[in-house]
Parts: structure tokens; sequence; C-alpha cells
């Protein structure tokens, strides 16, 4: 402790008066601190801030995260430039010939080699390139150009239309190729980086979005429609000519092939997921052709309003609507109206997940299934077949309705909207149906037009009953209306040989 010259202790009132000075002073200060904004930096914000001062004396701005996905990709995308014989009728349905009349007239012939071109990216070293079927489908010469300029002709390898993957194939040295990323690990709202040669000749062009939504099917595509789509929507995009091309992720792995666009939307595009398209791929390169199990079966999806109307009490699944005699679906013992609700011990419950899922599976494989049958859950094994072209030609037969033969019709009904009438023998048996009645007319503004019945179309069943003539038809469209408290009533319509549900709401 100091003491003053004459010995003497600083009294008490010394050190209050002197903390009180140093807490005033820290008030002032903080205050001023605030009136000012000011604010110590961290050593993020300093980092930060050193960093753009260096940004801004350099003359550069900060890196996109788009810049190494693009420096890593571009070089394996390549230009297809295809020349095609096709028939007037081919040449109408591509949207490119139409350009091509506008400039230069309507030249079309019997047959005639016309351009074409798209996209592709190289998957290996040894120079198998990824595309769309619709993009080298009847090629008789196809170029391809890389992004360093080189040219070389490729060989068709494979193709597949119903699912529009193709594989070509081109020699070279030291050629680039693209990783390919597993598209089943992507979530909605993960970037895409869609890159190719929209409309054939602005080559290497990069567009980014996101994916906007996954597991799209049922859609029309220029150049032939796939039987088979599970398709990855994203708003990145793409116009024609990016066909085939590569939908990548950020870590500039391939997620996706660039396949189609909704030319009467914004940001709507659709690629086929690179899982899908490299199964096919390693099939193509094996032996040339994709080779697909099936059950021989027509299926629909199970909604809530059929499951009440065919009083199910299942909530999942797919519902067959047609068994084919003599496949393998009918020799397993499956019947129509059976709900399958598990394949391989995974539950069912989107049909066109399922139908990838059986195709994928090899032809011959004994596979279990289990179904939902008048209630009751029952285990099936089934020996896939392999889907052939004789096989689906086979599926498609009968024809559908036909005009009457033989005796006349007998008496006619009309419930719901609907007039239908009796069926000669002759007629069921031209159908090949057990029982139905014809529809003669539907009603202008009834949910059966709502719902795309015409005249002349079959209905088999009704709530999941023998529709077997028309005074039957009533009955059982009266006690569906019974059964639902007038909500709707389930009809199975025969068109052509194809059968599908048909909910149709009923007056009360």
């Amino acid at each position: 402790m100091n003491r003053d010259p004459h010995g003497n202790t600083p009294p008490r009132r010394y050190y209050l008066g002197a903390a009180a000075l140093l807490i005033a002073g820290l008030v002032i200060g903080l205050g001023l601190s605030a009136g000012l904004n000011l604010q110590w930096a961290s050593n993020a914000q300093r980092s930060a801030s050193s960093a753009l001062s260096s940004s801004a004396a350099s003359g550069t701005a900060p890196a996109s995260p788009f810049v190494p996905v693009v420096e890593r990709c571009l070089p394996a995308v390549v230009f297809v430039d295809v020349k095609k014989k096709v028939t007037a009728q081919e040449e109408s349905d591509d949207p490119q010939m139409e350009l091509f009349r506008r400039f230069f007239g309507d030249q079309r012939q019997q047959q005639r080699n016309v351009p074409s071109s798209g996209s592709g990216f190289i998957i290996d070293p040894e120079g198998h390139i990824l595309t769309n079927n619709h993009v080298v489908s009847n090629a008789s010469d196809i170029t391809v150009t890389l992004n360093d300029k080189r040219t070389f002709k490729a060989k068709v390898v494979g193709t597949d239309p119903e699912s529009d993957v193709a594989v070509i194939q081109i020699s070279g040295e030291k050629l680039p190729y693209l990783e390919l990323g597993d598209s089943d690990r992507m979530r909605v709202g993960d970037w895409a980086i869609a890159i190719g040669n929209p409309l054939g000749m602005l080559r290497g062009s990069v567009t980014v979005g996101i994916i906007s939504a996954q597991g799209r099917a049922n859609l029309n595509i220029f150049g032939g429609t796939p039987d088979f789509q599970d398709f990855i929507q994203t708003d990145a995009s793409i116009n024609f000519g990016n066909s085939g091309g590569p939908l990548c992720n950020i870590r500039g792995e391939v997620i996706g092939i660039n396949t189609a666009i909704n030319p009467s939307g914004q940001g709507i595009g659709f690629a086929i997921p690179i899982n899908m398209a490299k199964h096919v791929a390693d099939q193509l390169l094996s032996h040339g052709h994709v080779q697909r199990a099936w059950l021989g079966v027509s299926l629909d999806q199970l909604t809530p309003e059929m499951a009440d109307g065919l009083g199910l009490d299942v909530k999942d699944g797919v519902i067959i609507t047609k068994v084919t005699p003599g496949f393998p679906a009918d020799k397993a013992g499956l019947k129509r109206n059976d709900v399958i609700v598990e394949y391989e011990g995974q539950p069912v419950s989107d049909m066109q997940k399922f139908r990838l899922r059986v195709a994928d599976t090899p032809p011959g494989k004994r596979t279990s299934m289990t179904v939902v049958r008048e209630g009751r859950k029952i285990p099936v094994t089934v020996t896939l077949g392999e889907r052939t072209p004789e096989a689906m030609a086979a599926a498609q037969q009968p024809g559908g309705a036909v005009g009457p033969a033989g005796a006349g019709p007998a008496a006619s009904e009309t419930m719901g909207g609907l007039t239908v009438r009796n069926m000669t023998g002759d007629e069921l048996a031209q159908a090949q149906v057990k029982s139905g009645v014809l529809v003669t007319e539907v009603a202008s503004g009834s949910p059966g037009e709502d719902q795309g019945i015409q005249a002349d179309d079959i209905i088999e069943e009704v709530g999941g009953k023998p529709a077997s003539s028309a005074a039957e038809f009533r009955r059982l469209i009266a006690a569906a209306r019974a059964r639902t408290n007038g909500k709707s009533a389930i009809l199975l319509v025969n068109r052509d040989g194809n059968t599908r549900f048909v909910a149709i709401k009923l007056a009360s």
C-alpha cells in the first residue's frame, strides 16, 4: 500500500472516487461505440474483409462453386451430329424437322436422309458414350465432336427404345470421361447442372438449377415415348439439342441423362436417372440388348376411392386388371382384382416403380409376392418370364369391342349417364371376355364422360362383380350407390383389349 510523505494512509473515499471515475469512463466509451455503430471484428470477419480487399485489389471476384464442375465435366460432353433415314410420318413428328421445313420448305419423300443433332457424354476410356435412343435411332451416319474440336465417326453399340437410352462408341486416345453418381441418393432441392448443345449450335452450354421433383412418368416425348419412365424433373434450362447430355450434381458426377422438355412450360425439363441408364447401358455393352422380366398382367394404381368402391381394406398397392392366359402370373395363380402389396419383401405403393422393379429382375428368377384377395393376404411365388415382342403381342390380344354379329343384342339399360346393352355370344367370343356389357352411349357432361368412357367400350365388372347383362349392370350400380353412400362405383373398362379401373361419381 502506498503512503503519503508523512506516512499516512489515503482515506477510503480516495479509492471510491477512483472506481467511480473508471466506471463512468467505461459507460461513456460504450455509449460512443453504440452511437457510432463500432464493433470489434471477429477473426472470420477480418479474414473475409481481407479476402475481399485482396480480390478488389487484384480485380478478381470470389469463385463460383460451379466453375470446378464445368471444368471437370465439359471436356467429356460431346456434340452428336446424325444423319437419319426417316419416313414422312417420322419426319412430321420431329420438332427439328419442323424447323428445317420452315426454312427450306416441305421436301418430304417416302424415305430420305435428314440432319439431326443432340448431345452425349463419354463414360470410360474406351470411348463409350451415353446418349438418348431418340438422338441416334435410324442413324445412317453419326459424327461426334469433342469440346477440344476433335471429331470422330461413331458406331452404335446398342439402343433401348423402352427406356430411351443408347450407347455409341468412338475410338481415340486420351479421351476424357465422366464419373457416374448415384441418382438414388438425390434429394429434391439438390443442385443440378445441365450441359449440352441446345438448338444444335450453342455448343458447350451450361445451365444451373435444382432437382425439382423425382419419379415423373407418363410423359410423351418427341421421337418416341419410352415404356419405362422414372424421370428426374429439373428447372435447369434444357432445350432441343440438349437431349443425351449429362445432368450433374455439385460434385461433377452424372446423375441423369437430359431427355425431354415441356415446350409449353418454363423451367420444366426431364432427365433419365443415371442408375436406370447405367443398368441399361451395362446390358447393352454385355449383349447388345436389354433383357427385362415381366409378369403378364395389366396393372392399375390403387387409390383410396378405388379401394372404397371395391370394398378393400388396403391403403397402398397396385391392382391387377388383367391376367394374360399362359404367362407367369396366370401360372402362379394370380387373379384379376388381386392387390399386390409386397414384392421380394419390400412394400409396393407405386405402379411405375413396381413395373421397373419387376423389369430389372433377371428373367427366370423365382420371386415372392404378397397379394390381398377378398380381404386376406396371400403369399405367391412367381417365376418371371422375359418381356419379348412376341409376349407383348400376345398380351395385347384380343381386340376390343366389335360390331354386332350373330344373334342381335338384347335389352339395354341407362345408369350413371351410361347406356349399355347385352353383348351377343359372338361379340363375347371375339373380344375374349367371359362377361360384359357394351357401352352404346355416354351422356354429355356425365361422370362417365368425365372419366373418358366411350361408346364401344366394354364394362366387364362393377365393384369387382361381373356385369353379365345390362340388368345386372343396373343392379350393381345401385348396390355400389348404397354401399358407398352415393359416392362412386368402380368399373372395369375394356377398350381394344386393354383394361383399366374407372371410378365414376354417382348422384345421390
